[in-house]
């Protein structure tokens, strides 16, 4: 036995040892600004290591536990939460990591801003992301549509940075019946005296241990299908702390999460306030999804840095034949590809945060609401499925340590798997994708934007890759034509496909255009990381960035077919 003990992976500051993030933010952001910012997001960081990172495994190792009844048989339907969980709302709130957005101290940068934060503090929080995306979500579609009285009520917990003060929200949308499709909601609202009463179940509702929820629900009287729903706000516990005529059936048994409590419910007359008038319930909604959905793009690329970060350090303290692994062709070229993909969806992400910040401050150009529409799904979609990639990929860089429990890696394999998952799958977000192109004519702001982007590569070694973009994105626009003339099948079939050429074709103009940047900027421009952004430019250009797939109805027959098994 020779007593060799390999040394395990090794954590910094996740501010300070990301470079790209600080570039980025040196690029979009007023220096001012950028100065005034920076020590805080360091010090915020430093507070990962120093205490959240402690916090999250707790919070993981303590999950949430269910208590149908007390001692003595009365139903009291608590959920027991870890002191640990509890502290890291009490952080989320007094960092302002929701509050941020909406304080608009930074105006049109202050979602750039708030993004950052959630972005440092998403891999160690145990996925209190969640709730946190929610409260945006809830604040968002409040701050929108609910009259005076609510926004005095709500907003004042929401957008708190008082521990004491600070509401987080869920969110209660699924129910057994329709899953995605809402029109099959079966909740009912019936009004009485000022307020309406809910009655029905839900499926699978996120942060049931939060204090209020949006929901949605169908008023008596109301028409069958989407358009008769209408956007509730539900504050679940009284003056007592006892839930409102809610039961909890049982909280869900995850793959991952663990920390976190979604529950089934049923709502048995449960008070709730309409929030703005009776119409459009669903579409109130989609405010708070446009949002959630950005917060899932942001976590995507907060874990595949995490895990590439895991994968790069392992790889410089592990041994194999008679080399560092990160110094042998195969293993680096494996890190590399996800070195680009990760930075990639970090600027796509991030891309978006910017866009929202604009339209929240009132400076968008023409066309950028409409852009933000369509990029807000494809995001999300693309960096969903990548980031599992991406992590799978690191847990196999580890060998069989990577599948060992107590290295925490299998962990963060268990909660990205979600990502593609929540907040609208992969296919359902593509369907999505085809509505913003045909309701809100995105797809021609999306090829302008493209365009301009494209005409400001100047620098040399970027102009091939930028005629590779041009290239898609006139194969994306001859799709476009096609499913136009064609049926909706087709359309639909092609949707995935056609989403996926979109993310990766704009982030391409993204990553050309920093790159581009980096080049021409007089205190960057004879410095490697110039280079090195390059390099990832042209990396990412010369994959497939979309080839028009087959969706011809002899091609969905044959798909048909290869489903049949029986004759």
């Amino acid at each position: 036995m020779d007593g060799f003990v390999q040394a395990g992976p090794v954590l910094g500051n996740p501010f300070a040892d990301d470079p790209l993030l600080q570039a980025y933010l040196r690029w979009r952001l007023p220096a001012d600004l950028q100065e005034t910012l920076a020590p805080g997001l360091l010090a915020f960081g430093q507070r990962m290591v120093d205490e959240v990172q402690g916090l999250g495994r707790q919070a993981e190792s303590h999950p949430p536990r269910l208590v149908p009844y007390s001692a003595w048989g009365e139903r009291i339907d608590q959920i027991e939460i870890s002191g640990a969980w509890k502290r890291l709302r009490d952080i989320a709130a007094a960092e302002g990591l929701v509050s941020i957005g909406y304080q608009r101290a930074e105006g049109a940068f202050s979602r750039l801003h708030q993004f950052a934060r959630l972005y440092l503090f998403h891999p160690d929080s145990a996925w209190f992301t969640c709730p946190l995306a929610m409260t945006d979500g809830a604040a968002r579609a409040i701050e929108e549509f609910g009259d005076d009285q609510l926004k005095d009520r709500a907003l004042s917990h929401l957008l708190s940075r008082n521990p004491e003060q600070f509401w987080t929200a869920g969110q209660w949308m699924t129910e057994r019946s329709g899953g995605s499709d809402v029109s099959r909601t079966g909740t009912t609202a019936r009004k009485q005296g000022g307020t309406y009463l809910l009655t029905g179940s839900k499926w699978f509702t996120s942060a049931t241990d939060s204090p209020v929820a949006l929901t949605l629900a169908r008023i008596e009287g109301a028409a069958p299908g989407s358009a008769g729903l209408s956007l509730f706000y539900v504050e679940l516990f009284d003056e007592t702390g006892r839930l409102r005529n809610i039961r909890i059936e049982r909280l869900k048994d995850k793959l991952g999460s663990r920390a976190m409590p979604p529950a089934e419910l049923i709502l048995e007359g449960t008070p709730a306030t309409l929030v703005g008038d009776k119409s459009h319930g669903v579409r109130k909604m989609a405010s708070l999804f446009n949002l959630t959905r950005l917060h899932n793009s942001v976590a995507a690329a907060s874990s595949m840095r995490r895990a590439l970060s895991l994968a790069k350090d392992y790889a410089a303290r592990r041994q194999a034949f008679g080399r560092p692994l990160i110094e042998l062709p195969a293993h680096a070229e494996t890190l590399a590809c996800m070195q680009v993909e990760w930075e990639g969806n970090f600027h796509f992400a991030f891309h978006l945060a910017l866009l929202l910040g604009r339209q929240e401050a009132g400076e968008a150009a023409e066309g950028e609401a409409a852009l933000l529409r369509l990029l807000t799904p494809v995001a999300k979609l693309y960096s969903a499925k990548q980031a599992v990639a991406g992590v799978a990929e690191a847990m196999e860089s580890f060998g069989g340590a990577g599948y060992v429990e107590d290295t925490g890696i299998p962990a963060l394999m268990r909660d990205t798997l979600v990502l593609p998952i929540w907040e609208g799958t992969t296919n359902v977000l593509a369907l999505d994708v085809l509505r913003a192109m045909e309701r809100d004519g995105a797809f021609e702001p999306f090829v302008e934007d493209v365009s301009l982007r494209l005409r400001r590569v100047k620098a040399e070694p970027l102009l091939e890759s930028a005629r590779r973009v041009r290239r898609a994105l006139e194969a994306l626009q001859e799709g476009r034509k096609r499913m136009d003339g064609s049926e909706p099948e087709y359309a639909e079939a092609m949707a995935r496909s056609f989403a996926y050429g979109l993310a990766r074709v704009y982030t391409g103009s993204l990553l050309l255009e920093f790159a581009s940047w980096l080049a021409a900027d007089g205190a960057h421009g004879t410095d490697p990381r110039h280079l090195r952004a390059g390099s990832v430019a042209n990396r990412w250009c010369r994959e497939n960035l979309f080839t028009l797939p087959e969706a011809d109805l002899a091609h969905r027959k044959a798909s048909a077919a290869i489903l049949r098994e029986k004759p």
